[in-house]
């Protein structure tokens, strides 16, 4: 069993039509599932999710998604160790507050796979994060 980070945009190629990224997802997730592999993401990424049904007051599509990702992954808060993690990670200027945010969630819980499709990510190395990959790449 891996445990395995997935960044915000994966969980939308999961959710909407993306076309191949959809289909990569689908089957990154298939063989997840077939595995015993853990699913883990942030509750920023929760956050984001959540922002076009709320902008279109979808309620629905909300409760949707809030349910999809609560029930399938777990979900990590950005707490106090977490943001030490984040003070570190943001010492490289390159990285995004959010990537950083992200990135620290995932290695405060010690994962094995943070997938993304930021290709500026991959092959950055941080202690509790085995390999960042992108989404394109992504083999299990």
């Amino acid at each position: 069993m891996s445990r395995i980070f997935w960044d915000t945009n994966v969980f939308i190629y999961l959710f909407e039509n993306y076309g191949p990224l959809s289909v990569k997802t689908v089957e990154i997730r298939e063989r997840m599932l077939d595995r015993g592999d853990q699913l883990l993401t942030s509750a920023m990424t929760l956050g984001e999710l959540l922002v076009k049904p709320t902008e279109r007051a979808d309620e629905l599509q909300r409760t949707r998604y809030e349910n999809a990702v609560t029930t399938t992954a777990v979900v990590i808060p950005f707490d106090a160790a977490a943001a030490r993690i984040y003070a570190a990670i943001r010492c490289d200027r390159a990285i995004r507050p959010p990537d950083a945010i992200q990135l620290a969630c995932a290695a405060r819980e010690g994962v094995d796979m943070f997938i993304t499709n930021d290709d500026r990510l991959a092959g950055k190395h941080f202690h509790g994060i085995q390999f960042i990959v992108p989404l394109k790449a992504a083999v299990l």
